[in-house]
């Protein structure tokens, strides 16, 4: 049901070792392994255990002895033996030859293994571990999703490679045409200095040019000839017309277009590999019948023994009911093949949140309601005299009594305790010692007991289950317990409010600051508007669903990060040295206005693991990335411009717009009135979470039997009677 092959062995033992390795424990014991060695590179030399990343300031850092990370490493390194050794045995021989994902796994383990005991070898002190850099290949093999995602990229680069071509020679043309135009006047003392800022030879007018197509440096690089002549301003906008505005959003429509293509065809093939397992699961289940002599034939699937096999699978408990209610519906008969099918097609709806309610006996019209009103717990307290057990009748009278409204009618307005903390922050200008925290307090004092009492209503209407089910009355519940605890504790320690009472000169972080932090976190529940208002919360179940089908992509882009962090700690680590330690570095007092050394950049730097994933963050937001530029290759080379420019590429060309193309796909789908269907008011209300196949599921083709029967015949493990 999770879109796995099914050519894997099918014995009883196979079969056995294959639930065992899909099951929560041990696919969670391989994650967390995946986790903790990627983590290491925040332990291991360089270590990242220090407060600051600036070098001025930068204490020297704890480092692990060695033999500690390298222990938890050859853990790690065993796991995923295990993990490849059960995998090469469910495929067996034949297949795993031909599984280049499996194969390149063994290699990498084999070098891993060799490069940890050549560090052993040289006791930890090796210039260079290859291993680092092959550690996100275990956490993109074990992730289909990740695998489609980059199979869409190595696709898309012949399309991508074209606009790249366009760009370059978008870039070589201004470039060639900057430098001739700002030097034919070097007697202008304006044009001679954007000639001596930008253009004082090839490699600078290209990078100066290049850092203009992301206009992280507009209107710097056009404000020298600008000022001497307004003409020269139409040079520089009709490069960023050309190059911004238009090749690069090109470049965007392109990839949204390669990654819907070839994507559909990743997920073509999953949805193929999802219809024969089913089909295969039939074939398996189904009994044959017909007259002595004859060859039997095919007559369907028992539900009992269907339902026997399901309550031994690993399934949402949601989708077991759903499947066996229209197993139920079906009273007895044999199940044919295309019904089969469709009792899967339950499970691609993901987390499914339904809603059943009955209106009161004396209602003419059917009561319509939200889909997050917990219609089916309700406290006995409030069971009416005399009447059954009925999910959500009670809770509708409560609806009428006007006892729930922050459920069962979302709220026009933020609460009051979210608008009144507007004035316990009207001081902050104020110094500690001008303040008067009389007020404040028992403002503060109120509204502990205004949420309270918000607490107990809620507990009381709702039944404390039913308060629990939902992690916006946890997250109130426990900020007010803690408030409270707090407040009882500060009224101990401090006494009653009084005037030129301040409870904050009692220490760095007293019992009033803590109140006044839980406060802040409180401002949160102001979030809650956000259903009320449809557009608003129609961006924001888009952005929900994005994060939740985002895992691929930021798996990709977890992996581009690591891998070039470690390129860049063995390239560029030591490289950036605190001012008077090197004639290259000026002090900030001498540096030139809007370089490294002036705007403090210090902690842009590749010395450690956590700082080397900063610099690359500030490299892909390319805000000022001309910056960092500018000084690695004054402290390192010009070299240093081809990795920090491949990164650009990588990261903000490539990744960015797959994350729109996704985001795209995302919003249009859930903005598309003809991709949902009207709800039936007074019955049933039901909420999906959109999954990346779900989302595709329109456009796809259904695969032919013709074809699954093929399939399934040329199975290596499984042997069919027909």
């Amino acid at each position: 049901m999770l879109y796995r092959s099914i050519y894997h062995r099918m014995d009883a033992g196979s079969l056995w070792l294959y639930r065992w390795y899909y099951s929560y424990i041990c696919q969670r014991v391989l994650g967390f392994t995946i986790f903790l060695i990627l983590v290491l590179a925040f332990v291991e030399v360089p270590s990242s255990f220090t407060r600051t990343a600036d070098v001025r300031y930068r204490s020297q850092p704890w480092q692990p002895p060695c033999g500690l990370t390298e222990t938890i490493e050859a853990l790690c390194l065993l796991v995923f033996l295990v993990d490849l050794s059960v995998k090469g045995y469910l495929v067996g021989q034949a297949q795993l030859q031909q599984n280049l994902w499996l194969l390149a796994y063994f290699v990498v383990l084999v070098v891993s293994v060799v490069d940890w005991i050549v560090s052993l070898s040289f006791t930890c002190e090796e210039p260079l571990r290859v291993r680092r850099l092959l550690r996100p290949f275990f956490l993109l093999q074990n992730s289909s999703m990740m695998k489609k995602t980059l199979k869409c990229i190595r696709w898309s680069l012949p399309e991508m490679a074209s606009v790249g071509l366009l760009l370059t020679i978008h870039l070589c043309l201004f470039t060639i045409l900057g430098m001739l135009l700002f030097t034919i006047g070097e007697k202008d003392e304006a044009l001679d200095k954007e000639r001596l800022a930008y253009f004082r030879n090839l490699p600078e007018a290209l990078t100066s040019f290049l850092v203009l197509l992301t206009t992280a440096n507009n209107p710097d690089v056009m404000i020298p000839a600008y000022t001497q002549n307004r003409a020269c301003a139409l040079f520089f906008i009709i490069f960023t017309l050309i190059g911004s505005l238009f090749l690069m959003n090109l470049l965007t429509a392109i990839i949204y277009n390669q990654f819907r293509g070839y994507l559909m065809k990743s997920l073509q093939t999953s949805l193929f590999r999802r219809r024969l397992g089913a089909r295969a699961a039939y074939e398996v289940l189904a009994f044959r019948s017909g007259p002595s002599g004859a060859t039997p034939e095919l007559v369907g699937v028992n539900p009992e023994n269907f339902l026997q096999v399901l309550q031994k699978t690993q399934l949402n408990k949601i989708h077991k009911q759903a499947i066996m209610q229209k197993v139920h519906s079906y009273e007895g008969r044999p199940m044919l093949a295309d019904e089969f099918q469709k009792l899967f097609d339950e499970v691609d709806k993901g987390v499914v949140k339904e809603v059943f309610f009955a209106a009161p006996a004396e209602a003419s019209v059917p009561v319509s309601m939200p889909a997050d009103c917990p219609v089916h717990l309700q406290p006995p307290v409030l069971q009416l005299p005399g009447e059954p057990y009925r999910s959500g009748k009670p809770l509708v009278y409560l609806c009428e009594l006007g006892l729930t409204l922050w459920c069962c009618e979302r709220p026009p307005a933020p609460p009051p305790s979210s608008l009144v903390k507007v004035f316990l922050v009207l001081d902050s200008d104020l110094m500690p010692g001008e303040r008067d925290d009389f007020v404040l307090g028992i403002l503060d004092l109120v509204f502990i007991l205004y949420y309270l009492l918000e607490l107990l209503l809620k507990v009381f209407a709702l039944g404390l289950r039913g308060y629990l089910s939902y992690h916006s009355n946890v997250f109130d519940g426990l900020l007010t317990v803690a408030l409270l605890v707090l407040e009882i504790s500060t009224l101990a320690v401090y006494r009653l409010p009084h005037s030129g009472w301040k409870p904050e000169q009692y220490g760095s972080l007293s019992l009033w600051d803590m109140t006044r932090v839980l406060n802040a976190l409180i401002v949160l529940r102001f979030l809650r508007i956000i259903p009320s208002i449809k557009p608003m919360a129609m961006v924001a179940s888009t952005i929900l669903g994005l994060i939740q089908n985002l895992r691929a992509f930021g798996g990709i882009l977890v992996v581009a990060y690591y891998v070039f962090a470690m390129i860049g700690i063995n390239l560029f680590r030591g490289v950036i040295v605190p001012p008077g330690n090197s004639s290259l570095v000026p002090d900030n007092n001498s540096a030139p206005c809007g370089s490294f050394e002036q705007l403090g950049y210090w902690p842009n730097n590749f010395d450690d693991f956590a700082a080397a994933l900063i610099t690359l963050w500030n490299v892909m937001v390319v805000n000022n990335w001309q910056v960092i530029l500018e000084a690695y290759k004054r402290y390192s080379g010009p070299w240093s411009m081809v990795y920090f420019v491949l990164w650009w590429l990588v990261s903000s060309v490539i990744w960015i717009n797959l994350f729109l193309a996704l985001l795209l796909e995302n919003f249009l789908h859930r903005w598309d009135p003809q991709g949902h269907k009207q709800l039936l008011g007074g019955t049933k209300q039901t909420t999906y979470q959109m999954s990346v196949e779900l989302m595709f599921r329109d456009t796809l083709e259904e695969p032919k039997e013709e074809e699954l029967m093929e399939k399934l015949h040329k199975h290596p493990h499984l042997h069919l009677c027909r």
